[in-house]
């Protein structure tokens, strides 16, 4: 994120928050990672990959038993997904999209060969979606965004650990995103997160906070 928390501007143009060092941790970091989980709004705005380019740590994964890839993970509560995102049309893990009950029945048509479509309750349920990556074999995720997940993900305690690089600069615009919507957390001034780590990546500093023990 900026100095001032936005994740990105308001223009047609996706900002550039980090730079190649960190994107590369970035790559190890999902490496490492049974799933990687985005908003709809994330794909429909940014139309990421989700991959792990690296070839070494992709045959690392293989040697570990693995997929090279995680999993892709979205969560959508009116199903405005396009089949041909990116999201959907690379990669070679699995895809997965957890719907709210009523979109669920057109979405699995529309993404059919291209994702697996789950019912997660009405409205959709963070934890029951979780219980069922669970069942699935994944045991860490990890949220690259946006806001909202975030959002979610922090006010629900269902976060462990989070790792937030920021930028040498000033966004400022009350039009463009912020890495989290207003919203009552835990991580409160009474419950705050511990640091474990800072480390400096050129011009960029990354934080890394452990969750507390209110969790639970």
């Amino acid at each position: 994120m900026s100095v001032d928390g936005y994740i990105d501007d308001a223009s047609p143009r996706r900002l550039r928050l980090s730079n190649t060092a960190d994107f590369d941790r970035v790559d190890s970091v999902r490496a490492g990672c049974d799933a990687i989980l985005v908003g709809a709004g994330t794909i429909r705005t940014d139309d990421p990959r989700l991959l792990v380019r690296s070839p070494a740590r992709r045959a690392a994964r293989v040697a570990r038993g693995v997929p090279a890839e995680p999993a892709k993970v979205t969560f959508t509560n009116g199903g405005g997904l396009d089949p041909q995102a990116n999201f959907f049309t690379t990669g070679t893990g699995p895809k997965l999209v957890y719907g709210t009950s009523p979109v669920v029945p057109e979405l699995t048509e529309r993404l059919a060969g291209r994702a697996e479509v789950v019912d997660a309750g009405d409205p959709l349920s963070l934890t029951t979606a979780l219980a069922d990556l669970s069942r699935r074999g994944v045991r860490r995720l990890m949220v690259e965004g946006g806001g909202s997940v975030h959002s979610q993900f922090l006010t629900q305690g269902l976060a462990d650990e989070l790792q937030l690089v920021v930028a040498p600069f000033f966004v400022g615009d009350p039009c463009a995103p912020r890495f989290v919507q207003p919203g009552i957390f835990p991580q409160s001034p009474k419950h705050p997160m511990r640091l474990a780590e800072t480390t400096r990546i050129g011009d960029v500093v990354l934080l890394r906070y452990l969750m507390g023990p209110f969790r639970g």
